[in-house]
């Protein structure tokens, strides 16, 4: 079994919450020109990508009143909800985040959506920005 490339860190995607996809689809799809991708739905969340070259801008609507994005949603109503990193090393990010301080909201990496491993990093340790990690 051969070890993937490193390819070092870089975007993966934003998530934006919105209240409703089909009201702001078009905005990305049709107005910006933005393709969709294919994503799973995940964490109570309905998901529609949009390919931004290398990376993806995924639309989050709550589809659960309990969900995370339905909360965002109801406090701080739709916006910018977290960037998401790839990234080589996890396991090792998230060491060198908790030797910096950092406030791990997961402290191992679990399963999101396309079957990633993918850590949280608190907002109020990263300059208020919700960080995602993921790791191919």
């Amino acid at each position: 079994m051969t070890t993937p490339a490193r390819r070092g860190t870089r975007i993966a995607h934003i998530g934006v919450a919105v209240r409703a996809l089909d009201d702001i689809l078009p905005l990305y799809r049709d107005v910006l020109g933005l393709p969709t991708a294919p994503l799973d739905d995940a964490d109570g969340a309905r998901i529609t990508g949009l390919a931004a070259g290398d990376s993806l801008v995924e639309l989050l609507e709550p589809v659960a009143s309990d969900s995370p994005i339905a909360k965002f949603v109801d406090q701080r109503g739709p916006g910018l909800h977290h960037v998401c990193f790839h990234v080589d090393d996890i396991e090792g990010t998230l060491a060198r985040a908790r030797a910096a301080g950092i406030t791990l909201i997961d402290e191992v990496p679990r399963v999101g959506a396309e079957g990633k491993r993918i850590a949280f990093l608190h907002p109020k340790s990263t300059g208020g920005v919700l960080i995602e990690l993921s790791e191919y």
